[in-house]
């Protein structure tokens, strides 16, 4: 028989639940910049007690997904023209990196798993539904980047995603695009061809094209 949870085991469970959703709807856009959140509400939405809530607040302060000012307010961060250049130069250097590493693994299997991740941002497109692309985008990077078996190297792309999701919902927004991105397929046919230059190209206009145009 399994034993009962202490109290502090049951708390970092919580912790970790309020920070694993957060960090979601953060990453995938579902909350847009600026806006302000309360450990009252965070907590009532997640049915967990202050403390988990503080703590998973604490913790994505920490990672640049959300603003804690001096009054203590707690909001995501609205990036300046600079910060947005600086994060569209950090995707361009680490997802670069991690599709050339991703190359040599990639076998049929994954492209033909790439192409289906594609079909649902087409579907997402076609249904002008901003967070569903943001999500099934990501995806599409996550997969071909985790073949690249560089965890480190991931994880640091993924803080970026972090802290770029409001900001990227406003962009697709904005774009109201009516096609899915291109480069998704230029970066298909490079894996398939085994063009390393190619894929790198198509990588690097692919995660810093939209991110230029909200900066200029």
């Amino acid at each position: 028989m399994q034993a009962p949870l202490k109290t502090t085991d049951q708390t970092t469970l919580a912790h970790d639940r309020v920070y694993r959703g957060l960090r979601s709807r953060i990453m995938h856009g579902e909350i847009a910049p600026g806006q302000a959140l309360t450990l009252r509400g965070i907590g009532a939405e997640y049915e967990v007690s202050m403390t988990p809530a503080r703590e998973a607040v604490r913790r994505l302060v920490a990672e640049g997904a959300l603003t804690l000012s001096a009054s203590g307010r707690v909001s995501t961060p609205e990036l300046s023209t600079d910060r947005i250049e600086e994060l569209a130069a950090l995707r361009a250097l680490i997802e670069v990196e991690l599709a050339s590493r991703a190359l040599p693994r990639a076998h049929m299997a994954l492209i033909d798993r790439l192409q289906a991740i594609n079909s649902t941002v087409a579907e997402a497109v076609a249904h002008r539904d901003d967070v569903r692309y943001i999500r099934a985008n990501l995806d599409f990077h996550r997969t071909l980047y985790l073949r690249a078996q560089a965890p480190a190297m991931l994880a640091m792309a993924e803080t970026v995603w972090l802290q770029l999701g409001p900001t990227m919902r406003t962009l697709y927004s904005k774009l109201r695009r009516s096609d899915p991105p291109q480069f998704h397929r230029h970066i298909l046919a490079a894996l398939k061809a085994g063009d390393e230059p190619g894929l790198r190209i198509a990588v690097r206009t692919d995660v810093t094209q939209g991110l230029r145009l909200l900066a200029s």
